[in-house]
């Protein structure tokens, strides 16, 4: 129980962003979500966390450890469910938000299989690049796609996320392909609007140091399908995920460029307002979405398919 009440705590404190927070959520005194910190920390043997007065931050070996202890807690919330609910079946309505574009390729498709394992159950999907106010909007369960910010609600991670810049092969012989990414100030670059997202900038890893680059282009649209339209049309060089563009880089239709200072993969993330207590339909739909995107064998399908990632 001991060692269960140190994980809990410390996925509370790396979620919530202090002791404080977290000792709140349980209502307990923050002294006492510091001993279990300290205690699991000693038995560990790492430092998961750097705190000062200021702020907490996770170390490297702190933000592998969340994601198993994240992994965990839901797996143990599931087994809970399965028996403390018996033969219930899982019912009523399931309210769910992706963005656009993922949404459409990897969140729509799984609709029907999720609804004909579970009759009961019925679902609205909202697919918008906006990052919808699940608490304040009464929805149950976001995917959500790169960075989180910080945030009180609890995220699961269920797939690595990679960005890559492409372009046509018609594009880069009209135009040159860029050797570094200090050269995409000589192209012409599709980036997505600064009121949708990419707000820091296309990442890259340049003499060992993770740098965001806002490079210029004629061209910028809010719906990253604009974007991947517009690059396929060879209108410029776009940064887009591979799940939307693996596909067409392994057929030719589009290149990937600057592959050797590619950043570290992100996250694809099912965000919730709360750990407990959560209804049986949620429950299954984010173990659902765990065990398809956690099976490499669907990213290659997937990426195979025609129109697919």
């Amino acid at each position: 129980m001991d060692r269960l009440k140190q994980i809990e705590s410390f996925v509370a404190v790396a979620t919530k962003g202090s002791l404080t927070a977290a000792a709140h959520a349980e209502g307990v005194a923050p002294a006492v979500i510091g001993r279990r910190i300290d205690a699991l920390e000693a038995r560990l043997g790492v430092k998961l966390l750097l705190r000062t007065t200021r702020r907490i931050t996770l170390t490297h070996e702190g933000s592998a450890f969340l994601e198993d202890c994240s992994r965990l807690l839901v797996d143990l919330a599931n087994a809970e469910a399965s028996v403390s609910e018996g033969g219930v079946k899982a019912s009523g309505h399931l309210r769910i938000t992706a963005p656009a574009g993922f949404g459409r390729r990897h969140v729509a498709p799984l609709v029907p299989r999720f609804l004909s394992l579970h009759p009961d159950v019925s679902l609205s999907l909202n697919l918008s690049d906006r990052v919808v106010d699940i608490v304040n909007e009464g929805v149950d369960c976001a995917v959500r796609v790169g960075d989180l910010p910080d945030s009180s609600l609890v995220s699961l991670r269920l797939a690595d996320n990679r960005r890559m810049c492409v372009a046509t092969p018609a594009y880069l012989k009209r135009r040159g392909r860029p050797q570094h990414p200090g050269e995409l100030n000589q192209h012409e670059c599709l980036t997505l609007s600064s009121d949708a997202s990419q707000t820091r900038g296309w990442a890259f890893m340049i003499d060992g140091e993770l740098t965001h680059l806002r490079p210029p282009g004629r061209l910028d649209c809010s719906d990253g399908q604009v974007l991947h339209d517009w690059c396929l049309a060879g209108m410029g060089i776009a940064w887009r995920s591979t799940w939307e563009v693996e596909g067409e880089v392994a057929a030719g239709r589009l290149v990937s460029l600057l592959d050797e200072f590619a950043a570290p993969p992100n996250g694809i993330f099912a965000v919730f307002p709360q750990r407990k207590h959560l209804p049986l339909r949620v429950r299954l739909w984010i173990d659902f979405l765990k065990h398809t995107y956690g099976d490499e064998r669907y990213w290659s399908r997937s990426s195979s398919e025609p129109g697919g990632a």
